[in-house]
């Protein structure tokens, strides 16, 4: 037998119950205290790196320094060799319960009040997180689980960094880290990044908590990117009108472009899910819901816990001020004292180069290129959404200057409400205010299943289903009806099921003739009569017939009865015997065996006369 894995002498793995792009996730038992952990080490296939061996480290310092209800506990770190090779790893709680991202993929979409109930907990960790220097950077359904007692927990600061890291920057390493879908405009441009990227992020999430869908989607990373850089999202009401104006309010602020337009903190956002929960106004109904949020009524502050620059920590976020007259626009907004201009003028200048750089590349190119006919410079793209709901890829299509029609159609494969394809499909380029058909799902076909089945000839009856889009199965019960007609169905005429779906027909169980044993042995009788399909009950009596000869048979020779049935003998004794069973008797007989088999109505009831077609008479053995 396999001795199971042990890392440090004391944790006994299990198996993988997960894969990060630079981890692997196993459930473990810790033998010295005998409770079950997940424990989280570098990937062997990266062990050998340094920069990552590094990163993981961080990852390792970063997460053990947190101790919060809503965050993963970390209990322990650690190295095991493996090839000669050092692997990191992090002993962490293990939570029994699923992430928020299979919650989704269940239930597809929540109602405000739950989605805003679980975006709480994540506000909470990320608000003790935020306190401590450390910004997530990653969060995202799969990074938030639920436990059985509807906790919320958040994992995984892997790619956290101390806030007061002067290197706070992700260009550094030369990569975008975060998932695209829920990256903040600021991390997807690979600028300095501070607690306000993961309160944009929360956004995102809760925005999927209440639509069923993420807020950007687009073929590549790149393209969702650029969305989330220079898109405005749709407001969740208009996917889903049952969703309340102070739910949009909420998830536009959040979302909003500029950090300083969304919640200074996770805090702040709290207390204005708190308002909303508590029926009164949120602060983010008192900002324009545009976009642009500079014409607010009121200034936002950051709690004023140190100074320095804004990415040093997340309780040192200065607040903005605006010059008398200017009416709260952006123009007349100022850093307060102690918030730095030195760095206002160097982000002026990292916003401006750019774009002198792009306008110039654009003016050369009219002047080269303008002169020319170039009607494919004018034409789009179909992006792809199959799988995306009918509602946001109408949206998506008409923002694109393009003319929709929609139809609905009835697919097995496809959820109702969701995109099953585009004509033209994804890929094709057509002219701007050209007309797509978009194909939307309506869910399974459902058919009833038909009337007067019952009476009719098996094979009628199951060409008769083949019609309806449905299949037939037969299943036979003891019935004195006639043989090879349907005596019920399930389900029952009428009821509905999905098509292609399956309906039971009821037929009479095969009749059989009884043989003649009279005059047989015992032995011969009961193999005769269990070779033609029933079964066999014996009963003595003295006779003069030889012992063991059969004297008496109930039901006679020739009748026809439904296999199974009980066909009792009676066995002589021989002459002076003692019977040590009465004669059997005339009544028509039953089956000794329990059965499964649902009552009928081909029998009759002490209300109703015998049937005419019974096939044993009332006179039984002559």
């Amino acid at each position: 037998m396999t001795q199971p894995r042990l890392l440090g002498g004391r944790y006994e793995l299990d198996g993988v119950v997960g894969r990060g792009g630079m981890a692997e996730v196993y459930r473990a038992r810790d033998i010295r205290l005998d409770r079950i952990v997940a424990i989280k080490t570098l990937r062997s296939d990266l062990a050998r790196d340094h920069t990552f061996q590094a990163r993981f480290r961080r990852e390792a310092q970063s997460a053990a320094s947190l101790n919060h209800p809503a965050v993963v506990a970390v209990y322990d770190t650690g190295e095991d060799v493996t090839d000669g090779t050092p692997v990191p790893y992090i002993v962490m709680e293990y939570v029994d319960g699923r992430t928020l991202r299979d919650l989704l993929r269940q239930d597809r979409r929540l109602l405000p009040e739950r989605a805003v109930e679980l975006v709480d907990g994540i506000l909470r960790a990320l608000d003790y997180s935020h306190r401590g220097g450390i910004v997530h950077r990653d969060i995202k359904p799969a990074n938030v689980m639920i436990t059985r007692a509807g906790d919320v927990k958040v994992m995984d600061f892997g790619i956290a960094r101390a806030m007061a890291d002067s290197a706070a920057t992700m260009t550094q390493t030369a990569q975008v880290i975060g998932t695209a879908q829920y990256l903040s405009p600021e991390q997807a441009r690979g600028e300095r990044v501070d607690a306000r990227s993961d309160i944009y992020s929360t956004g995102c999430v809760l925005y999927e908590l209440l639509t069923g869908q993420p807020p950007f989607t687009g073929d590549s990373p790149v393209a969702i990117a650029y969305q989330h850089v220079r898109e405005e999202p749709i407001p969740p009401s208009q996917i889903d009108r049952e969703i309340p104006p102070w739910a949009d309010a909420i998830v536009l602020k959040a979302m909003a472009k500029d950090p300083a337009h969304r919640y200074q903190s996770a805090g702040e956002m709290r207390a204005d899910i708190q308002r909303a929960m508590s029926g009164m106004p949120v602060d983010a109904q008192t900002m324009a819901m545009t976009g642009d949020y500079g014409q607010g009524t009121r200034m936002m502050t950051a709690p004023q816990t140190s100074g320095g620059p804004a990415t040093q920590r997340s309780g040192a976020i200065p607040p903005y001020e605006y010059d008398e007259g200017d009416g709260g626009g952006r123009g007349g907004r100022r850093r307060a004292a102690g918030g730095g201009g030195g760095n206002a003028v160097k982000t002026a200048m990292w916003i401006i180069i750019p774009l002198l750089i792009i306008g110039g590349f654009i003016t050369a190119g009219y002047l080269v290129f303008g002169s020319k006919d170039t009607p494919a410079d004018t034409q789009i793209a179909i992006p792809e959404l199959t799988t995306q709901k009918g509602t946001y890829a109408e949206q998506q299509l008409k923002r694109l200057g393009l003319s929709v029609q929609v139809t609905q159609e009835f697919s097995s494969d496809v959820e109702k409400g969701t995109v099953i394809e585009t004509e033209p499909p994804a890929g094709t380029k057509v002219d701007k205010g050209a007309s797509v058909k978009l194909f939307v799902s309506k869910g399974t076909e459902r058919v009833k299943v038909p009337a007067n089945l019952i009476g009719m000839p098996q094979a009628d009856a199951m060409a008769a289903l083949e019609s309806a889009g449905l299949r037939g199965t037969v299943k036979a019960r003891n019935s004195a009806k006639e043989q090879g007609t349907v005596i019920d169905t399930r389900p029952k005429a009428g009821e509905s099921l999905e098509k292609g779906g399956t309906v039971t027909l009821f037929v009479p169980k095969e009749l059989a003739e009884v043989p003649s044993v009279i005059g047989l042995t015992q032995e011969d009788a009961s193999s005769q009569i269990k070779s033609s399909g029933f079964r066999v009950k014996v009963s003595e009596q003295p006779n003069e017939q030889p012992a063991g000869t059969v004297i008496q048979q109930n039901p006679g020779e020739g009748t026809k009865l439904p296999q199974d049935t009980t066909i009792t003998i009676v066995v002589s004794t021989g002459p002076g015997d003692t019977a040590t069973e009465p004669p059997p008797s005339d009544e028509f007989p039953t089956d000794d065996f329990p059965t499964d088999e649902e009552p009928t109505e081909d029998f009759p009831t002490e209300d109703e006369p015998p049937a005419d077609d019974n096939p044993i008479g009332d006179g039984g053995l002559g």
